[in-house]
């Protein structure tokens, strides 16, 4: 089971500092989502392929052309938070008015529920739980945004999750996990299927790492296909490593990778899980 899934934020939405947060100041920098989107519908429409499109608010609001694209050929659309905001570094009202006006503001644009959620950066831990409660709340029903290996970004603990389960809230609500897959490489669990691990390792180790896997969970952006995207000033060396080393190539690795694997939306694979023997996460 290959799901396929894209983040749908602009090329400079790579930085978490208060200047990159805010709507007004945001709104400085150059476009280039529209063009990096038309690639990804090029290339999903070549191949009749579907996948799941998690937006920003602040894109819905900005870009609204871009929904209604997404939606005119069929593909699923999801919230990706409004402004990008780490969930680890909000409380639970700032989280929940966070999700709020991304629902809000993605449904105005398309007039389709909101069901699906990933956070920025899979900024969920097991010192935020209480976010899946948030999203129940709102209406959410699918979750994609548990990464099970210890980032060092998020210092996200261990959830111990490697395929599609279900999350328990402490309300007995339940919602539906997918969460990022893994290969076990020699005794280290390592992500290979999106981003920038994704653009620097070698094809055929990635063809080497779908072929061992049974559930993969890809997670592409559009800047991830931009190799003439600027270079934002005062990054980290490992930020710069994983947002701008194997650009040139990335175009021809997806192709690729279409086809010589199969893909399905999340909605998809969904429909295809018996959850009635999936594990359950208690919060």
């Amino acid at each position: 089971m290959n799901v396929l899934t894209f983040d749908i934020e602009e090329w400079f939405q790579i930085k978490f500092d208060s200047d990159f947060l805010d709507e007004n100041k945001i709104s400085r920098y150059e476009n280039r989502i529209d063009n990096n989107m038309q690639f990804i519908f090029d290339i999903l429409d070549q191949y009749n392929l579907k996948a799941t499109f998690f937006s920003l608010g602040w894109v819905a609001k900005k870009y609204p052309q871009i929904l209604k694209k997404i939606i005119k050929k069929g593909h699923e659309l999801g919230s990706h938070s409004h402004l990008h905001k780490l969930v680890y570094n909000q409380n639970k009202e700032d989280f929940s008015e966070d999700l709020r006006l991304s629902i809000q503001s993605i449904e105005d644009v398309v007039g389709k529920k909101v069901e699906l959620y990933r956070a920025p950066n899979f900024s969920i831990n097991q010192d935020n739980t209480w976010a899946f409660e948030e999203m129940a709340k709102q209406g959410i029903k699918i979750d994609c945004s548990i990464c099970p290996t210890k980032k060092k970004i998020s210092e996200s603990k261990d959830f111990n999750l490697l395929k599609p389960s279900k999350i328990l809230t402490k309300s007995n609500i339940e919602l539906k996990e997918f969460p990022i897959n893994t290969f076990k490489l020699f005794k280290t669990r390592v992500i290979f299927s999106g981003g920038g691990y994704f653009r620097i390792l070698p094809y055929f180790f990635l063809k080497k790492m779908m072929n061992a896997s049974d559930y993969v969970m890809t997670y592409f952006h559009p800047r991830d296909f931009d190799p003439d995207q600027p270079i934002l000033d005062d990054i980290s060396l490992i930020r710069y490593f994983k947002s701008y080393i194997g650009l040139s190539n990335s175009k021809k690795k997806l192709d690729r990778l279409f086809k010589d694997f199969k893909f399905m939306s999340v909605g998809e694979a969904c429909n295809k899980i018996d959850w009635t023997k999936a594990p359950i996460y208690k919060l």
